[in-house]
């Protein structure tokens, strides 16, 4: 015991606990919701358990590339030896289904709804057979659905109303999911290729796919700027991913690892534009 809960809870990737839990927070207080179990339990289910199921499940079948890679084994992945997958399994079952049950016995249809999709993407993903992050673009759009899906989750599973401007923010969310993405599988497209597994990168290529993903961001950064005050401060603090991305305009497939220095900073720049947004939503609700 001793070794197997660090071990799980470093597989599933603590410092991205919190891109899965604020956004179903943030939706279900924005949509009407207020502090109660729904939010509490809600919260702790995208923050731990969520994050076990999604990468430990992605971590037991990406195995065979994982070794391969030189980026896994620290928090960006950890590389758990193969005794360790049937408990990895098992822990995401096991501290899923509790919270599952408690979301789909309290929450509406839509929300039941939403949160099937969310648990399906997770496990479709990863899961032998469905492989959905093998099937180049789907494994974007799927993965983007990972960090929405909570957030469609938190909006629906009460009554209350959402506006145009909630649409749009989710629309622009899911864009930067899937520039993210994109750009986190450029740096592993030599490891991929060695696996035998293909990716929207190991397709495009190493150069295309990160200029889709400036795109991409450019996009999202536009969509921020056309919500009301004070969106465009995080509008600005989109920017960035922008410009971590230009970087390695020219980046080629040989040189693809190169690019993990600036996915190193994106890890950082979600942490200030979390706070941007943070502050964004406490000025919304004061």
């Amino acid at each position: 015991m001793t070794t197997l809960i660090p071990g799980i809870l470093a597989a599933s990737r603590p410092i991205s606990w919190v891109n899965t839990a604020f956004p179903f927070a943030a939706a279900y207080l924005l949509s009407g919701g207020k502090v109660d179990s729904i939010l509490i339990l809600g919260t702790v289910f995208f923050l731990i358990p969520y994050n076990i199921a999604l990468y430990g499940i992605n971590d037991v079948f990406d195995y065979e590339s994982d070794i391969r890679n030189p980026r896994k084994g620290g928090i960006e992945g950890a590389v758990l030896p193969k005794q360790m997958h049937a408990p990895l399994l098992w822990a995401s079952i096991l501290t899923t289904v509790p919270f599952l049950a408690y979301l789909f016995w309290n929450g509406t249809a839509a929300s039941a709804l939403w949160l099937a999709l969310t648990i399906f993407s997770v496990i479709a993903y990863s899961a032998p057979r469905l492989r959905f992050k093998e099937r180049p673009i789907l494994d974007s759009v799927t993965s983007s659905a990972h960090f929405t899906g909570p957030a469609l989750v938190g909006s629906t599973i009460t009554v209350g109303d959402t506006n145009s401007w909630f649409v749009l923010g989710l629309v622009a969310f899911f864009i930067w999911g899937v520039a993210s993405h994109a750009f986190g599988a450029v740096q592993d497209v030599k490891a991929d290729r060695e696996a035998g597994l293909s990716s929207v990168a190991t397709v495009l290529g190493a150069r295309w796919t990160t200029r889709a993903s400036a795109a991409l961001y450019l996009l999202t950064t536009i969509l921020l700027f056309f919500l009301p005050f004070p969106s465009q401060i995080v509008a600005l603090f989109s920017l960035g991913y922008v410009l971590i991305t230009v970087r390695y305009w020219s980046i080629t497939d040989e040189t693809c690892e190169q690019a993990n220095s600036s996915w190193r900073m994106f890890l950082l720049l979600n942490y200030l534009s979390g706070a941007a947004v943070t502050i964004s939503l406490a000025w919304v609700f004061l």
